[in-house]
């Protein structure tokens, strides 16, 4: 029976993989401080192979008897998002970057490490230049620094060990989030069905959350031949601007109304166009569409009136 240790596991991207883990068979414990009194677990916990620990994973006392166990770790425990780093910085380095060279300390060189990270780390791009894995990294916040450093110290130091730079994610999950970028947007153009854009052509890529979680399952199957690497994760088909993106919301929430603001910036600076190649050339191909992804939230957010369901 294979282990996998995921921290963080009944998060936005936990909430979905954790199932989908357990579906294969896998044995599946979690680790998670349940920061935001979320129960998006719940239905799983008649599952024979589900273990949850309630617990910080900055506590050596914690995380060293689960990490001993584990074969396959997923660490997904973040402070996730520029404004919520920057409101604690410490707490945001302690789990972001030091919890994982923590981590380091205590696994043997045949564990798994499966390290999910932002593509944020690129920063500003060059216009009409996609960024790869070979792009030189420009992190502009916190958040993207501490993650980029993580990465680093992952692939120097364990052998076992791959990194996927996330694109930004969207669609509906059992925690979710109203502020990740598509589900903002469409949040608003549900209900405020109005919203004004700064900065309106930055452009970023974009990947659904049932894709990411689809990327993690096709590492732990092609372990072998793609460990020892980053790859972007992403929707080759969705670099878009605000603007664009807005236009494709449109498409699907006619009386949606949006304004290009002459004045203003948006405290997110990242500008840039991702390929994904890399990772389509191992045979993953991801299986729900942007529009997919706004079509799925309309429907979620005729549920949701809650503005709780953010990193905040």
């Amino acid at each position: 029976m294979t282990n996998v240790l995921v921290t963080g596991g009944s998060g936005y991207l936990g909430s979905i993989l954790v199932p989908a883990l357990l579906e294969r068979d896998f044995a599946v414990t979690v680790v998670d401080n349940f920061m935001y009194g979320q129960d998006s677990l719940a239905a799983v916990c008649y599952h024979p192979k589900f273990s949850l620990v309630r617990g910080d994973v900055r506590s050596p006392e914690t995380m060293r008897p689960l990490l001993t166990a584990a074969d396959i770790i997923i660490p997904l425990a973040a402070r996730v998002g520029a404004p919520l780093c920057d409101r604690d910085p410490a707490a945001a380095t302690s789990t972001n970057l030091q919890a994982i060279v923590d981590m380091l300390d205590h696994l043997s060189s045949d564990q798994l490490v499966l390290l999910p990270v932002t593509n944020s780390g690129y920063g500003v791009g060059e216009a009409g230049t996609y960024c790869t894995e070979e792009t030189p990294i420009r992190p502009i916040s916190l958040y993207a620094r501490n993650k980029v450093e993580a990465e680093q110290r992952l692939l120097e130091r364990h052998p076992s060990a791959l990194s996927f730079r996330l694109a930004t994610v969207f669609g509906m999950s059992p925690r979710m989030r109203l502020d990740l970028l598509v589900n903002d947007f469409t949040y608003r153009a549900c209900l405020d069905r109005f919203i004004v854009l700064f900065e309106s052509h930055f452009k970023r890529n974009f990947i659904h959350v049932r894709d990411v979680a689809r990327a993690f399952l096709h590492g732990i199957d092609n372990f072998s031949t793609m460990k020892g690497q980053v790859y972007n994760v992403g929707l080759s088909d969705a670099n878009l601007s605000k603007l664009e993106l807005c236009q494709r919301i449109q498409a699907q929430v006619p009386s949606f109304v949006f304004l290009e603001s002459p004045i203003g910036v948006d405290p997110d600076k990242r500008d840039y166009i991702i390929s994904n190649e890399k990772v389509e050339r191992t045979g993953y191909k991801p299986a729900f569409s942007l529009d997919d992804g706004i079509a799925e939230l309309t429907k979620g957010y005729a549920m949701i009136r809650d503005t709780k369901y953010a990193n905040v």
